[in-house]
């Protein structure tokens, strides 16, 4: 989950560089915001924290088991400074959608998501790109083992000058 949390960033930061100087209206803010709720993106970047915290450890606590123990109190007190970090990304999602799609657009994927057919693709969305990458992965691994000699075999036949 994680890995995809990390792409979905990673596409939002390009997103963002690469948006139009044109700022969305207030309405289509309103709506983009209305979809990023619906889609959960606020939950998935809560979800962040933890792994944060995780990678954090090591670099904080410089392995030393008396400051491992209190790295857990410590972890407590600065939870809460997530929080703007927190609210820019999902500002900055918002901003995301609201600049890539229309007001119409906006409330649209907004009455999908609402449908059951829009709930079942949120709640099966992860497990979705996960079997899709693998197919990819399986594909392109047989394709190339497929093609491989074939080229193989084409670059032998072409007359040396």
């Amino acid at each position: 989950m994680s890995k995809h949390l990390t792409i979905i960033g990673f596409l939002l930061l390009f997103a963002i560089s690469a948006a139009p100087a044109q700022t969305p209206t207030p309405e289509a803010m309103s709506a983009a915001r209305k979809l990023v709720d619906t889609l959960k993106l606020p939950e998935q970047y809560k979800a962040l924290l933890p792994g944060i915290l995780l990678s954090l450890k090591p670099v904080a606590t410089q392995e030393r088991p008396e400051m491992e123990r209190d790295y857990n109190a410590a972890v407590a007190k600065v939870t809460d400074a997530y929080t703007p970090h927190l609210n820019a990304m999902i500002d900055a999602a918002t901003t995301v959608y609201a600049s890539n799609f229309t007001l119409e657009e906006l409330r649209d994927l907004e009455a999908f998501y609402h449908r059951p057919a829009g709930q079942k693709l949120l709640q099966k969305s992860q497990t979705l790109v996960q079997q899709t990458d693998q197919i990819g992965q399986q594909g392109g691994q047989k394709a190339a083992e497929d093609l491989r000699p074939r080229l193989v075999e084409l670059l032998k036949q072409k007359p040396k000058n």
